[in-house]
């Protein structure tokens, strides 16, 4: 069964920097688009980065660009999000996320228990 493990989330000052991680298992992850999304508190969940399979192609949302960066090991079944300058507002839980879109069927979305990222200003 699909498995996503996130880890690496601490508590960090205004401006510091983090890289959180994600292992996956039961898919086949070099073949997979994976995604990073969090949930701030009382908000819901937001997209926040994307990568393709090879890694050779990556989106963000506006809010994190130029500031965090998507990557992977396919090698370790392994998605990591470095998370530069950060901002208060960057407090959330972070979840990797695996989806799957079958012909004539809704998409099915796969997280992990997520990491929590603590920004104090």
């Amino acid at each position: 069964q699909v498995q996503l493990v996130e880890s690496g989330g601490d508590s960090v000052q205004a401006g510091g920097s983090l890289r959180v991680s994600c292992v996956a298992s039961g898919f086949p992850f070099s073949d997979s688009r994976m995604n990073w999304v969090r949930r701030a508190p009382g908000k819901g969940l937001e997209w926040i980065a994307s990568i393709s399979e090879s890694g050779g192609r990556t989106e963000y949302i506006n809010s994190v660009k130029g500031r965090f960066t998507i990557s992977r090991d396919n090698a370790k079944n392994t998605l990591y999000l470095q998370l530069n300058s950060l901002l208060a507002e960057d407090t959330a839980t972070y979840y990797c996320q695996y989806s799957v879109q079958e012909l004539d069927q809704p998409r099915r979305d796969y997280r992990g228990q997520g990491t929590q990222v603590t920004v104090s200003s």
